[in-house]
């Protein structure tokens, strides 16, 4: 699935989900983007992790995609699920606004094969 394809869904689910019943302010989006990475940096400090194959167990089991307690048992909260989560929130917010992001994506990383080493930077 391309990016624009999964930017439609999670805008759509978020929608779906009374997310939208107000007009949202957009430092408010960004603020729970932000509180999501911050989830990951704690799952990461407290190693909580994915086990691959508990993440290739649920993805395989289609038929029980809402197989919640599974999910909640292997895979919410840990490092991985956090940074979906942050990502998600990112794809609803271009939703919103109506961003192109798969062509945002690829031009900046285009621009980004330019710069030079650290981008002139020490650190």
């Amino acid at each position: 699935m391309e990016i624009n394809e999964l930017v439609k869904l999670a805008h759509e689910n978020a929608e779906n989900h009374g997310f939208y019943e107000k007009k949202p302010e957009i430092a408010s989006l960004l603020m729970l983007i932000v509180t999501e990475l911050s989830e990951a940096c704690e799952a990461d400090r407290k190693n909580k992790h994915t086990n691959k194959n508990g993440l290739d167990h649920y993805l395989m089991d289609s038929i029980s995609v809402l197989n919640y307690e599974f999910f909640e048992a292997k895979i919410k909260d840990t490092f991985e699920d956090e940074l979906a989560d942050a990502v998600i929130r990112i794809f609803d917010l271009a939703g919103y606004c109506g961003i192109d992001l798969d062509a945002h994506i690829q031009a900046k990383m285009l621009y980004n094969k330019s710069r030079p080493y650290k981008h002139g930077k020490h650190y």
